[in-house]
């Protein structure tokens, strides 16, 4: 990994690293405390990687960029898809609406049901990256893990829609500090979220509208999930019962959802 493609904060900390092991060698009698004063530092690395918004490990996108929030613009992120219980109404629903959302789609769902990512395109959403296994343990990989989750991720969606794709988010936005090296390699940026409503846990739509909705404001990135939808009490899966009032209310406070790629075009 070249210095140059860590964040400042992972440069202090390799910093601090040199100045420890120098003061190992001049005081040796402290190993303890060095060695202490290491692992707290480790621990805090490993505390930025799961948190999804923190951007201490590298750029993350959480919120849209100034020019986007003078437009009025919001984004609707969609996770864990495609899913063929789910994905085909939620695209009607936008349809719908004449809204336009970002897609985070798993690369092995994606060749599995490879139709429904066309079709997301061909409406004007975007298909972005969520890795192609989509495994628990994904924040634990090292560079060549990241390079295989996040490379094979891309090279499945774009041979299904035709298209590059632009962003990537870990599963639940968790990771390590070997990610954006990989990331800047291909080229990609990591986007996390503003807020989301927790459906894939919560089974009640009116308690995730609610998350979404707690200060709603222009530049929020909204998440929500196709794939592994919670359900309510009579079955529906949670994004088809709260998706069409979120975008009632933002068409009321005139809030226009956009793409990620859209969101970040300058004026």
């Amino acid at each position: 990994m070249m210095l140059t493609r860590l964040s400042p904060f992972l440069k202090f900390c390799l910093a601090l690293h040199g100045v420890a092991l120098l003061a190992l060698c001049v005081m040796p009698q402290h190993w303890l405390v060095l060695l202490l004063l290491l692992v707290l530092l480790h621990g805090l690395i490993a505390l930025a990687g799961l948190l999804p918004r923190c951007s201490l490990l590298g750029p993350n996108l959480s919120r849209l960029p100034t020019s986007s929030i003078r437009r009025g613009e919001v984004a609707i992120t969609i996770d864990d898809g495609p899913d063929p219980a789910v994905t085909p109404a939620v695209l009607d629903i936008l349809r719908q609406y004449g809204v336009k959302a970002t897609f985070f789609c798993i690369g092995e769902r994606a060749a599995q049901y490879p139709a429904l990512c066309r079709q997301a395109a061909l409406d004007g959403h975007a298909v972005e990256n969520h890795g192609q296994r989509h495994r628990k343990q994904t924040s634990l990989f090292g560079v060549a893990g990241w390079r295989r989750e996040v490379g094979e991720g891309r090279a499945t969606l774009q041979a299904i829609t035709g298209q590059s794709t632009r962003f990537f988010r870990p599963i639940a936005g968790l990771r390590n500090p070997l990610l954006e090296p990989v990331l800047q390699r291909e080229g990609l940026f990591l986007a996390s979220w503003t807020r989301r409503g927790y459906d894939t846990r919560v089974h009640d739509p009116e308690l995730v509208y609610t998350r979404l909705l707690r200060n709603l404001a222009a530049g929020d990135i909204l998440l929500l999930h196709d794939g592994n939808a919670a359900r309510t009490a009579d079955g529906t899966p949670l994004i088809l019962a709260v998706l069409p009032r979120l975008l009632e209310e933002l068409a009321r406070r005139k809030l226009q959802a956009v793409t990620l790629p859209q969101a970040c075009q300058p004026d």
